[in-house]
């Protein structure tokens, strides 16, 4: 079974900013494979479902951004699934909008989202899709960078990422890391 978390902030004001594509993507997989997000405990919203055959957990935490590892490591426990068995979907300011990074595990490189997941979980062995939500323009302050919607033009750009993330995420809980690197990094 497979842990697979989507990192945004809760509310409807947060809905559609930069910092909630983990959300977008979350959704788009709960809507694609018929997995309803009705369940709310352990500090999230949460569905359990298939995916390519393969049971999975999809998980928006409702902590906030910089606490997410207080969900995941409640619904991990909950679920007996190892940090190897988790995979956290979140956005990336080094990265032009819609680009995903996907990596097998790593440090948090400056993502207090993932700082937290870490420092709960005990370990950086988890992986991980970035998705890229473009860089900061010179003098904005980098929360309200992240907390801005994207434009027109970009929406279609990270709407593409989020398909490919998916098609990724199908790789991914089948075991096939080496295939989804190979055939999604940079796109």
């Amino acid at each position: 079974m497979k842990l697979i978390v989507g990192l945004g902030n809760p509310t409807a004001q947060y809905a559609n900013t930069r910092h909630n594509v983990g959300f977008d993507v979350i959704d788009q997989l709960a809507e694609q494979y018929q997995i309803p997000l009705d369940t709310f405990k352990h500090k999230g919203a949460y569905g359990k479902g298939k995916i390519e055959g393969e049971t999975v957990i999809l998980l928006k935490p409702m902590t906030f951004m910089n606490l997410s590892g207080e969900s995941v490591i409640q619904v991990a426990h909950y679920f007996k699934i190892v940090p190897e068995d988790v995979i956290v979907v979140y956005d990336d300011i080094n990265l032009d909008v819609g680009r995903l990074r996907i990596r097998e595990k790593g440090s948090a490189g400056g993502h207090n989202g993932i700082k937290n997941i870490i420092s709960c979980l005990g370990t950086d062995v988890f992986a991980r899709i970035r998705v890229g939500v473009g860089m900061k323009p010179p003098k904005m302050d980098l929360a309200d960078y992240v907390l801005s919607r994207f434009s027109a033009d970009e929406r279609i750009l990270v709407e593409q990422g989020y398909d490919n993330a998916c098609k990724a995420m199908s790789l991914m809980v089948t075991d096939q890391m080496a295939k989804a690197m190979n055939d999604f990094n940079g796109k």
